[in-house]
């Protein structure tokens, strides 16, 4: 996977939340623990895998939601991230933290009530066998984020240290109909991109954000939008 060896470092473990979720960043953590709320619906006793969990924002947010969670992640560093901020919230006892590969996941099919990944895809070199394994373990819904291709991250994308893959919608309905998934929801957002938001201060950062949203709620919005959230169900025949 691109970036595969800089995710696993200890010091990009320890200040990835500091430089991407301070400043204007905190506006794209909000939005996109929203995205995830809304997505899973109310989590209370359900079984939910997160891939790619990181240093765990959301594996917290929903096991203090009531979720019975797992989070999966290739990089030790940020598990043991993702373990301090479980402790710190007082939810460790409702998350299991594993270091796997997402290629090959180590549970039976229709493990969990539902599959979700953020920030995952872009990295992804195989994406139909991610995706194919996170329909084959969810019992219902399987959800994910992409970056678009007719978007500013283009221009951005050039910067990123290990690159970026960048995605068409109908790239996105192929992966579905080749993982047996049925989309159900999808919604586009943030006309600029990530790296805009994290340079500015927060106050600064949000008069951006109504201005983006405003622009962003129109077609011409959703065309150019640089992050898509997808929410999609597992496929009843194909279960079967």
């Amino acid at each position: 996977m691109k970036g595969k060896e800089w995710y696993q470092a200890d010091d990009v473990a320890q200040q990835y939340d500091s430089k991407r979720f301070s400043r204007g960043g905190r506006l794209i953590d909000s939005r996109e623990k929203r995205a995830v709320i809304e997505a899973l619906g109310p989590v209370d006793d359900l079984d939910v895998l997160e891939i790619a969990c990181g240093t765990g924002r959301f594996t917290a947010l929903l096991a203090d939601r009531g979720a019975n969670i797992v989070g999966l992640d290739i990089s030790a560093a940020m598990l043991s991230q993702g373990r301090e901020k479980a402790r710190d919230a007082g939810v460790a006892d409702h998350i299991e933290f594993l270091r796997g590969d997402a290629a090959r996941l180590p549970f039976p099919d229709d493990h969990f009530d539902a599959v979700f990944a953020m920030r995952f895809f872009h990295l992804a070199e195989t994406p139909t066998k991610f995706l194919a394994e996170m329909a084959r373990v969810s019992k219902d819904i399987v959800f994910f984020d992409t970056f678009n291709g007719r978007s500013a991250r283009v221009v951005y994308n050039w910067l990123l240290p290990m690159g970026s893959h960048l995605y068409s919608r109908e790239q996105i309905d192929r992966l579905l109909d080749d993982a047996g998934l049925r989309l159900v929801n999808a919604e586009h957002d943030f006309l600029l991109p990530y790296g805009f938001y994290r340079k500015i201060p927060n106050n600064v950062a949000q008069e951006f954000r109504d201005l983006d949203t405003t622009i962003g709620s129109t077609a011409v919005g959703d065309a150019l939008a640089s992050v898509s959230y997808w929410t999609a169900s597992v496929d009843a025949d194909e279960a079967d």
